[in-house]
């Protein structure tokens, strides 16, 4: 039954702010990074934030910024009243605040006080908006700047109220939101209460490196390198750790955009071709990455959150933070995230619960146990059999002479032992040996790899959709420069005449989808030499020294040398580590000497 039409009429003003606050603030942890971003942008040195039930019953935002007078606090309730685009050219947006939607779309939907004083000023000012109607207003006591109270976030709106999660998982996304913009301004100090309890405190004044080891991991700072990148305009800092410290989920990965946190698949998908021969699948790096482009290659304006950006030039983008993060690592040289495991050392240093029955004193010298004995040494029950280690006969080098130290043996046939100046280094032969003949491949076959292409005997046709097949076309040329030869076949359809050498025998079908399914998402090919990279890391793989092979002083010793000259030479084409130390202080706690 066909529906009476419908006068189209202007919504309430009220009703139109609570839209709006559906994509600004969906949740407390939103309505917090709009509000601290107004006073980073209001110019705060120092920034306290209270937190009741995760935000959700209580947000308040304290700074010593510029703060506002009356007229400029009835004006910034308004709806796309700013002071942040003074020459509207929002293609030169330098703030983290430019929309001026935040304040009227949070005061919709809850009960928002606002207390400001401008430096200089005798009094300060306040303004109650209960759910979008002004409830009071008047003068106020305060120190110079401003504090926001957002109490009862949805508390009229049910239907949004009910999708709120707990308390505890609000909580963890309104830290990660102050983690974040304080990595952005180190210089700024931060603090945060939750339910009465302080659980976070930044001072000011600090540089990025010392802020990012700070809020992420202070691990970070000695297994990290730090990133100073410039190509042209454009310029990458940061701190990445190190392949081997990672994480088994992303979300230890913080990246900015022109000083504005930013969760970008552009950028992520960057990250992890930079590791792709570094890591396992299931593991992610940890880094925080500051990437500064002109404003005018940069559009901040994709979403009312202002968390996605979009790039003038994102193949540029995404080879320039590939390559910066590839030459950090690279300048690592053999560096590894180090320190035996906790659980490691535990094991060393407890002692068996019973103790192993050992012989009398009389059967020590009995002949019958003599006999028996002679055959193999005695070890407890619970006990693996000894490992055979391989003693360093002929002369060698003094420890100090290396980084990795000399080799006084082999245990298991597996393990390296060294020793260096500073401590113990065991060696895990495999994992080291497949890092080195990957560095040799890479170094005097990829470019083979690469470039060299396998004709197909007969050409194959891969049918895709016409604008998959139009992204192709476009990069047939560079594509052919790593030895993938592709023309159009129709509107929709492209032919296969060769692959890249080292992919032949491969999916033709699969490969090509999967670059057209890179370039549509990246704007770059660079899934193509990620794949020759895991090619060249299987080859690395079969061709390395085994587990189980008995090696010579000198091969031990010539592995050692190589790594300490190979790029990456820390960790295994999986992310595994290489090398480990027991520093002598390590040693002298397991004897109880310290």
């Amino acid at each position: 039954m066909p529906t009476a039409p419908r006068t189209i009429r202007r919504l309430p003003e009220t009703l139109v702010n609570r839209i709006a606050a559906g994509e600004v603030v969906e949740r407390p942890a939103a309505a917090l990074k709009e509000l601290v971003e107004n006073a980073l942008d209001a110019g705060a040195g120092q920034v306290s934030v209270r937190l009741a039930a995760g935000g959700i019953d209580l947000i308040e935002v304290t700074d010593d910024g510029c703060g506002m007078n009356p007229a400029e606090i009835a004006l910034a309730l308004e709806r796309h009243a700013t002071s942040k685009l003074p020459d509207e050219d929002i293609e030169a947006v330098s703030t983290l605040g430019f929309r001026g939607e935040a304040l009227p779309s949070i005061a919709s939907v809850a009960r928002l006080t606002i207390e400001s004083r401008v430096r200089g000023s005798d009094e300060g000012w306040r303004r109650v908006i209960d759910n979008g109607a002004v409830a009071e207003e008047g003068p106020a006591a305060l120190p110079p700047g401003t504090r926001i109270r957002v109490e009862d976030l949805f508390a009229r709106v049910p239907a949004r109220r009910k999708f709120l999660r707990s308390p505890r998982s609000e909580y963890a996304a309104a830290i990660d939101v102050i983690r974040r913009l304080a990595m952005a301004r180190p210089e700024v100090a931060f603090t945060l209460e939750h339910d009465g309890r302080r659980t976070l405190a930044l001072q000011g004044g600090q540089s990025a490196p010392e802020r990012v080891a700070q809020v992420i991991a202070r691990e970070l700072a000695a297994d990290g390198v730090g990133i100073d990148m410039q190509r042209g305009e454009a310029r990458l800092t940061g701190v990445a750790g190190l392949p081997t410290f990672n994480r088994g989920i992303a979300d230890h990965q913080y990246l900015f955009v022109n000083g504005r946190p930013v969760k970008d698949r552009l950028l992520t998908g960057a990250v992890r071709g930079a590791y792709s021969d570094m890591l396992a699948r299931d593991r992610h790096a940890v880094l925080a990455l500051f990437l500064e482009l002109p404003p005018g290659e940069v559009d901040v304006n994709v979403h009312p959150a202002k968390t996605e950006v979009r790039f003038r030039d994102p193949a540029f983008v995404r080879g320039f933070i590939v390559s910066g993060l590839r030459h950090a690592i690279e300048g690592a040289g053999g560096r590894s995230a180090q320190g035996p495991a906790a659980g490691a050392m535990e094991r060393w240093q407890s002692e068996p619960i019973a103790a192993p029955a050992r012989p009398s004193l009389g059967a020590l010298f009995s002949r019958e146990y003599a006999l028996n004995e002679a055959a193999r040494p005695w070890r407890g029950p619970d006990f693996a059999p000894a490992a055979r280690a391989e003693i360093a006969a002929e002369p060698v080098a003094p420890a100090v002479t290396h980084p990795l130290g000399v080799a006084r043996g082999q245990v298991a046939q597996t393990y390296i032992v060294a020793e260096a100046e500073d401590g113990l280094v065991i060696v895990d032969q495999h994992a080291a040996h497949e890092r080195l003949v990957m560095e040799r491949l890479r170094a005097a076959g990829a470019q083979q790899a690469l470039a060299g292409s396998q004709a197909l005997l007969l050409p194959e046709v891969v049918e895709l959709d016409e604008v998959q097949c139009d992204r192709l076309e476009e990069a047939a040329p560079t594509l052919a420069g790593f030895g993938l030869a592709i023309e159009r076949f129709g509107p929709g359809a492209v032919l296969v005449r060769a692959v890249p050498a080292s992919l032949r025998g491969g999916d033709v079908q699969a490969l090509v989808r999967d670059v057209a399914d890179d370039l549509a998402a990246n704007g770059a090919a660079l899934l193509l030499e990620e794949r020759i990279d895991l090619v060249l890391a299987t080859m690395a793989c079969h061709g390395s020294v085994r587990a189980g092979r008995a090696l010579s002083v000198t091969e031990m010793n010539a592995l050692l040398r190589e790594m300490e000259v190979t790029p990456r030479s820390g960790q295994c084409n999986h992310g595994r580590p290489t090398w480990v130390k027991l520093a002598h202080s390590d040693i002298e706690k397991l004897f109880g000497r310290r």
